[in-house]
């Protein structure tokens, strides 16, 4: 017993030992995952069992308008999230840590609220929001401004629109607080060096807050370009369902249950995954590289 106890209790077992758990759940719900969906990929698998077909699902994902059409939507969707989700969130928290705002912690629940609100809730009343007959809220607004009525999920760039306003609507709270947290690292006696120095708000916010909020502002891009990729479930309650007048609000991960749980072809919805994998690792890595995250530091 003193010898297991001696063991546990040594400096060279005991980091293995708190590790081991993080291993396990990784290697379980990460790892096995993977290989199995990547097995299943080249897998045409039916009720009453499996073929093995090599890479016919991948052939036929080069010709599949559909999925183009969803991988296009996606990437869409991804790079407008990017485009607000990085500096308003920022501008924010910026604000916020300042001396103009009064009532901080007010504030930050406000705009952190909306994120713990089940998306389910928040897509159904957002799909409300946006109908197409009179009483919804967005053609009470337009009708009032003398403009009519719109059917705003049937359209383009209405309903991409919805979409953007639900995510910064869920996730801009999210950010900020990042941005907080990335602000709180930083040494006021900068800010102090640069007011002796005559700097402007606007100079200190260029040349000192950006700079040291670097490593967050990375951080942030990376999870919401894994966020905007995979999106789901905002644009299966904004529609009610996977399909979407003329695939408007098709995603990749909507696609993935369409075809793989929708219509039981878990080989050709497992091809699909493992192309979003792909396309999610190959922009995060060539981002993290053109920010110098993998450049050695020199001495």
């Amino acid at each position: 017993m003193n010898k297991v106890r001696k063991l546990f209790y040594s400096k060279k077992v005991a980091p293995y030992v708190f590790v081991c758990p993080f291993i396990l759940s990784f290697m379980f719900f990460w790892i096995y995952p993977l290989i199995s969906t990547g097995m299943m990929s080249f897998q045409d698998i039916t009720p009453t069992g499996t073929d093995w077909i090599g890479f016919n699902n991948y052939k036929k994902l080069v010709k599949d308008t559909v999925f183009h059409t969803a991988i296009l939507n996606s990437f869409e969707y991804m790079a407008l999230t990017l485009v607000l989700l990085i500096p308003f969130p920022m501008l924010f928290a910026v604000l916020i840590d300042s001396r103009l705002v009064k009532a901080k912690g007010f504030w930050k629940a406000c705009l952190y609220v909306p994120a713990l609100t089940s998306v389910v809730i928040s897509g159904t009343l957002f799909r409300l929001m946006f109908s197409e007959y009179p009483t919804g809220q967005m053609n009470m607004l337009t009708s009032a401004l003398g403009l009519g009525t719109f059917k705003w999920l049937k359209m383009k760039a209405t309903g991409l629109s919805a979409l953007l306003i639900v995510c910064c609507w869920r996730w801009t709270g999210v950010n900020m607080l990042y941005f907080i947290s990335g602000l709180k690292a930083i040494d006021t006696s900068l800010y102090e060096s640069a007011d002796i120095d005559g700097a402007s708000a606007w100079q200190k916010f260029r040349y000192v807050t950006v700079p040291l909020l670097k490593p967050t502002i990375i951080y942030v891009i990376t999870i919401s370009v894994y966020a905007g990729l995979s999106m789901f479930m905002e644009s299966y309650m904004l529609w009610a369902g996977p399909d979407s007048p003329n695939n408007i609000g098709l995603t990749i991960v909507g696609y993935l249950y369409k075809r793989g749980i929708t219509k039981n072809q878990l080989g050709y919805g497992s091809a699909v995954g493992i192309v979003l994998l792909v396309i999610a690792l190959a922009i995060n890595m060539v981002q993290l590289i053109m920010n110098g995250t993998f450049k050695k530091e020199e001495d």
